[in-house]
């Protein structure tokens, strides 16, 4: 073997061991309750052999058409430039089809909204349903009533967002050996069980599936909405796909997180019909229980408990994490007001903390643990947020085959219709839910859905009253050409949206200053439809006379953003005496005679405004060079 060729295979396995702990978190730790929920969508009249085998068939085939086929085959190919996710697939998109098409700008904002709501209920639930497992430790049982559990819960994810502003990059390390003794653990007692009762092995059979949904009309829909459950977390495996690269995540998948969870469903199907036998036996009703951890031996439940436990944590991590990056995208797309951004590693670019985002997700966590109280009850709540996720990504793909890499319409349709309607199926299985609690996410995805809408027709309509009201920059050049003001040493650069348009803070500096500087640069700084811009290409500059240029910085949305070091790239531009000043416009927003939006988004918009993080620190300016001069925008 060569040198290059081992570092190829080291390097491949250590991406896919951090692909084990970072993308594989939430859907390996769905075992925790999926099936102990499907099961018991089934037990108003009696659970039966029949059931199991088929709450069983339907719980793998998901595992194999929307996780393996349509993930980790096919969408892990529908890559922008190597990133993932919903937004990377609607900046695609969106370059796809020119920016004209509305649906795709809806489709990426929708998914993003639903997201939010994913966030809040993955760490509840798979935190909750370890925390409950303590019920099973024989010697721990009487102790744990629902305050213990609840506190316990509670505690845990406390701690756990509040180290979120030290960074994660010291102990993410250890996420991925954590990972594969968790995936080794699921295979073992799965295994075990299967030798117990083989004839579980009958779920592969897909008429299975097909027979229980026939037979079981209108409340089959109600256990394919808990059957989802098993493949929650999937969307993850294209959201990190620009950390890990697409071969990492698919050979994680099928060398060990597949068969893993293949092996513990049928595991803890076997322990059902098992058990069903024995109660039969006795004489006694079979009732459904919390098979994960009774799979496990009394001695060995209370260290499959931690072991859940930190691994129900790592899944929450990971989905903070993500919540960070889709907000960092969101903003740099312009579908939400900037927000603190802090680098919590000098090494990882995608090492990032957020605060308000960190807090108001914990809230919102903490809502839904003391609404619900127990895990049974919180899973309706789930599927609805990751359907909905996956019907747009879905949609989103669509598109890209067809406009951006040029797939024939009809037989990308007929690739596509098998995917959209199994998403349509489990979406509309969980629409059911509404009323247990499937109301959560939609909600939440509601609000956030308000809020990207009115911030993006906020800062539309900002621009056009600006533009209308505004000189033009040229006009304004021949001006004080012709008639020239005190000229001091210096570059002035004002940052503006439009550069066509004198920026208020330069008009504000002539009135009051009665000054204008040596070379005077407007810079727009704008976000492209993809992941990085190569640092040769972020700056352009059209010079309008000798004493003003425009200027742009081109950044992709995964780009950090900071505007000193990236002028400083021109050899030119921030030279010669007087130094660099940058010139800020702080708007105030007022209601116009004429409004441009309806009150309420109005006043939502101006409380967006005035709360957004500051633009100097997002653009990474220098508190010491900047210049602020406010002015006031009628909408």
């Amino acid at each position: 073997m060569t040198e290059s060729a081992s570092a190829h295979k080291s390097t491949l396995g250590a991406l896919t061991l951090g692909a084990l702990g970072v993308v594989y978190g939430d859907i390996g730790t769905s075992p925790l309750y999926a099936f102990r929920e499907a099961l018991a969508q089934t037990a108003a009249g009696g659970i039966d052999r029949s059931e199991v085998i088929g709450v069983l068939s339907l719980a793998l085939w998901a595992l194999i058409v929307v996780v393996t086929l349509k993930y980790v085959l096919f969408l892990t190919r529908a890559d922008n430039n190597g990133e993932g996710g919903v937004l990377s697939l609607m900046a695609l998109a969106s370059r796809a089809t020119k920016g004209k098409w509305i649906v795709v700008l809806l489709f990426g904002a929708t998914g993003a909204a639903l997201f939010y709501g994913d966030a809040i209920i993955t760490p509840a639930l798979s935190v909750l349903s370890a925390v409950e497992g303590l019920r099973t430790v024989p010697s721990l049982a009487h102790l744990m009533t629902l305050p213990v559990i609840l506190g316990t819960t509670i505690g845990i994810l406390f701690g756990l967002f509040a180290i979120q502003s030290r960074g994660t990059a010291s102990i993410a390390r250890f996420f991925g050996p954590v990972c594969v003794l968790w995936f080794l653990v699921l295979a073992v007692l799965g295994f075990w069980h299967i030798l117990q009762a083989p004839e579980v092995l009958a779920a592969f059979n897909p008429y299975e599936a097909v027979a229980f949904m026939i037979g079981h009309g209108v409340s089959g829909l109600f256990v394919l909405g808990a059957v989802f459950l098993t493949v929650t977390g999937a969307e993850a495996l294209i959201a990190d796909m620009g950390h890990f690269g697409r071969k990492p995540i698919q050979l994680g998948w099928f060398a060990m997180v597949w068969p893993s969870l293949t092996l513990n469903y049928l595991g803890q199907g076997a322990l059902a019909l098992a058990t069903m036998k024995a109660s039969e036996a006795a004489g006694k009703p079979f009732e459904n229980a919390d098979w994960f951890f009774l799979m496990a031996p009394e001695t060995m439940r209370a260290p499959l408990v931690i072991l859940a436990t930190v691994a129900t944590i790592i899944a929450s991590q990971a989905v903070i994490t993500g919540a960070y990056s889709l907000s960092q995208q969101a903003i740099a797309l312009g579908l939400l007001p900037r927000l603190t951004i802090r680098q919590t590693s000098a090494d990882q670019i995608g090492q990032i903390y957020m605060p308000v985002v960190n807090w108001l997700v914990l809230a919102g966590v903490l809502v839904l643990v003391l609404a619900f109280k127990n895990s049974s009850d919180m899973a309706a709540a789930y599927g609805i947020a990751v359907t909905g996720t996956m019907v747009v990504t879905t949609w989103l793909a669509f598109i890209i085959a067809w406009k951006l890499w040029g797939w024939n319409p009809l037989w990308t349709a007929v690739l596509f219709v098998p995917f959209m309607a199994l998403d349509m199926v489990f979406f509309g299985a969980n629409i059911l839910r509404v009323v247990e609690g499937g109301w959560v996410p939609l909600l939440v995805a509601a609000i956030m859905g308000v809020i990207i809408t009115t911030w993006m027709r906020g800062r539309s309509a900002a621009l056009q009253r600006t533009t209308e009201q505004g000189v033009a920059m040229t006009d304004l050049a021949s001006a004080l050409a012709a008639r020239p003001p005190t000229i001091v040493e210096g570059v002035a650069v004002f940052l503006t949206q439009n550069p066509e348009i004198t920026p208020s803070a330069l008009l504000h500096n002539l009135k009051h200053n009665k000054a204008l500087h040596r070379l005077n640069v407007l810079l727009a700084v704008t976000t492209e439809q993809r992941p990085h811009v190569p640092l040769a290409e972020r700056l352009t500059m059209e010079p309008i006379d000798e004493r003003f240029t425009r200027a742009s910085l081109h950044y992709g949305y995964m780009d950090r953003t900071d505007v000193p070091s990236d002028l400083a790239r021109s050899p030119s531009l921030l030279t010669g005496r007087g130094g660099t000043s940058f010139f800020v416009g702080r708007n105030a927003i007022r209601r116009a005679a004429n409004p441009a939006l309806p009150r309420w988004m109005t006043v939502l918009f101006t409380f967006l405004h005035r709360n957004a993080a500051d633009p100097t620190a997002y653009f990474a300016i220098p508190p010491n060079r900047v210049v602020e001069l406010g002015t006031q925008i009628e909408l």
